[in-house]
This record gives structure tokens, C-alpha cells and sequence, in this order.
């Protein structure tokens, strides 16, 4: 299989990791092999791994390769990857449980050596696989909710809107009626006052019978104009409006199946919850965690290290992560330091949580920008 992304196999003895690599290469291209402890953290940021295989002998052995990583790489939490662990089957419980709460990506019974030849491949297959499909930068389940919700409410908004616009072109409609009846009453009185002025009128040149002639004529041409010119351009600019009321309605309908869609989007929305991320090694205070904010709608998931909590992120991204200040690592606050550094985690809000009151420390240190990370040159043993 051509791959470009990159597979390294750790081990404590060299003759495990080449027929680790033997078998691997059947299937791989890219592989190197880390079996110097000294060069451990060289070896992993110079191949930055996207799928890394512990082959320990031990269980020990591995969680102590890979939690130095962790303490004394600067680079490590950066890079993306999926770890597969191979482990013998007195430890078989153990690695699964650690496994099923995502500290490492897979397992697979290796020890001794033959016990299933193939299933090591498809285990990295499988690693390559998920690495492909949770690429960095896509959206969270949450993010696209969240944009599912506005889209959502683009229906009330539209139904709001055509609403506003009948109000709208009834109010014009109404308004040109209105219009319609001033211009009556202004040329009937018009009229009127002429007639009422008629006799103050009269000259020595016009006898009484061709005044009032001039003002029955002169009522005749107005009357005229009123229904000829000044009714028929009142009509049609009210029959003018009445096409962008069908216009409205038609538009409604063919945005329709496109609204169904948006209710459909909004009913998928609504089944997903924000992920929360608490990194607290208490089982207590992580039970106690859980039961205040099962409520609250969110889905939880638990790290009780700094290096577990750094590998779930390049898992699945949390909306949100409740740090505790005490790990028995790395402490919370160089965790989240750790954590910011990552373009792709940097928004995530942090909560810091701690049981001792008054930590003024806590506060400052919490608060102070993060130092520039440097890359790592030291050639230090991450192994016990």
C-alpha cells in the first residue's frame, strides 16, 4: 500500500522491531524504527509519525516510552497520530481497558510473536484510515450543529418577513385608496366653493346664466379628469402591487423543499451534544463532574493525565475542556500551555478547576501567556 504518511515502530530490541518491520512492509511503504532510547524523541519529531506502533515487551515499558514523549518533547502534542500498542495476553485486560478510554488508538495480542500475523496490518490500516477521515481543521459535530441551528431559523425569519411584506403592500394598497378618497373631496370642494362663490363673482361683463354656465362646465371637466386620468392611474398603480404579492407566495413555494431540508438539518442538530473533555486523575471528582453536567446536554469524555488529555485531542476535538491544576504528569496549566500552542485547539475555552481555595499562583500563572515553543535538540532517555 503507498502511503505518504509516515509509520514508526518503537521498540525497546532491535531484532523485534525489524520483523515488526518485515511483516509491515508487505503492506507499507514509509516505515522507520525507533530502538534507541536515547534518540527517542529525535526519531519521533524528525518521522512525525501518523501512525506509531509500541512493540514493548511489556506494558510498563511502553506507557513509560510514551509518557516520556510526552514530558520532554515539545513537539509531540502537536503532531497528529494514532498509536497502536502490542501487548502479550496476561496484559490483554489492562491494554483493552486502556484502549476503550482512547489512551491509545488500538491494540493487538502480539506476544508471542505468530499469535496472528495479519491482524497487526490491519490494525495500522485501520489507524491510517481514521487519521484520513479526522483530518486537523475540519468542523467539530458541535461547530456544524451549531451552524445547522442558525440555518435553521431561516424559515422563522422568512415567514416573519413575507408576513412584514403583505402588512407592507396591504398598508399601500390602502394607502392609494385613501389617496384616491382625499383627491375626491378635495376637487368636489373645489367645485363647491366655486359654486358658493359664484354670485360674489359676478362681473358687469357676465350676466348670472353664463356664470353659472362656466361653473357647471368647469365641474363637468373636473369630474372628467377625475375618472379619466386621476381613478385610472390610482387603479392600475394598486394593480401593480398585486403581482408582488403572487411573486411572494410563489417564492414561498418553490423555497419549500429547501426549507424541508432545513427541518430536517434542525432535527439532526438537536441530537448532537457538545463535548466536554475533563482531565482530572480523581475517579471521584470525574464521577462528581459527570453527574453535575449530565444535565446540562453535553457528551463526556475523560483524561486523568496531561498526555492522555493531549492524544484524546487529536482524537476528537472537545467544544470545551475543564483542566485540573494537580496531574500527575504534566500539571494543568502547562497542559493547557501545551494544548494552545496548536493552531487547531487554540479557541478551545479552558476552564481551570482545583480543590484548594485561595491559589492566588493558580490565577496568575493561569492567566500568563504561554512561552514560544522551541524544538527539541536534547538527547534525553524518556524511558524508566
Amino acid at each position: 500500500m503507498m502511503t505518504d504518511k509516515n509509520i514508526l515502530i518503537a521498540a525497546e530490541d532491535v531484532d523485534d522491531a525489524d520483523v515488526i518491520f518485515d511483516m509491515l512492509r508487505r503492506e507499507f511503504d514509509n516505515l522507520a524504527i525507533s530502538t534507541d532510547p536515547d534518540k527517542a524523541i529525535e526519531d519521533f519529531e524528525a518521522h512525525c509519525p501518523a501512525v506509531l506502533v509500541l512493540a514493548f515487551t511489556s506494558l510498563a515499558k511502553a506507557q513509560a516510552y510514551y509518557l516520556g514523549l510526552y514530558r520532554l518533547s515539545t513537539q509531540v502534542h502537536t503532531m497528529a497520530h494514532r498509536t497502536v500498542i502490542l501487548c502479550s495476553k496476561g496484559e490483554l485486560e489492562q491494554v483493552f481497558a486502556l484502549c476503550k478510554k482512547g489512551y491509545y488508538a488500538s491494540y493487538v495480542l502480539f506476544w508471542p510473536l505468530g499469535y496472528d500475523s495479519t491482524r497487526l496490518a490491519m490494525e495500522v490500516h485501520h489507524a491510517l484510515e481514521q487519521m484520513s477521515t479526522g483530518e486537523e481543521g475540519g468542523p467539530t459535530p458541535a461547530e456544524f450543529a451549531a451552524q445547522a441551528r442558525r440555518i435553521a431559523g431561516l424559515e422563522a425569519m422568512l415567514e416573519k418577513n413575507m408576513a412584514q411584506g403583505n402588512e407592507h403592500i396591504d398598508l399601500a394598497s390602502r394607502s392609494f385608496d385613501q389617496a384616491g378618497e382625499n383627491i375626491t373631496v378635495a376637487l368636489n370642494g373645489f367645485a363647491q366653493r366655486l359654486t358658493m362663490d359664484r354670485s360674489a363673482g359676478e362681473t358687469e361683463t357676465w350676466d348670472r346664466t353664463t356664470y353659472e354656465a362656466v361653473i357647471d362646465r368647469l365641474a363637468k371637466d373636473l369630474e372628467q379628469l377625475k375618472q379619466e386620468k386621476i381613478d385610472q392611474s390610482l387603479d392600475s398603480a394598486k394593480a401593480s402591487i398585486q403581482p408582488m404579492r403572487q411573486w411572494a407566495e410563489q417564492f414561498k413555494q418553490e423555497l419549500e423543499p429547501q426549507l424541508e431540508s432545513v427541518r430536517a438539518i434542525q432535527k439532526l442538530s438537536e441530537a448532537v451534544r457538545p463535548l466536554v473533555l475533563v482531565v482530572d486523575d480523581d475517579e471521584f471528582q470525574q464521577k462528581l463532574l459527570g453527574q453535575i453536567l449530565v444535565e446540562a446536554g453535553v457528551e463526556l469524555m475523560f483524561a486523568a493525565s496531561s498526555n492522555e488529555a493531549l492524544a484524546l485531542l487529536h482524537r476528537r476535538r472537545p467544544d470545551l475542556v475543564l483542566m485540573d491544576v494537580g496531574l500527575p504528569d504534566l500539571n494543568g496549566i502547562e497542559t493547557t500551555r501545551r494544548m494552545k500552542s496548536v493552531d487547531r485547539f487554540a479557541s478551545i475555552p479552558v476552564v481551570m478547576i482545583t480543590g484548594h481555595h485561595g491559589q492566588k499562583e493558580v490565577v496568575i500563572q493561569s492567566r500568563r501567556p504561554a512561552p514560544p515553543i522551541l524544538s527539541s535538540s536534547l538527547s534525553t532517555r524518556p524511558c524508566c
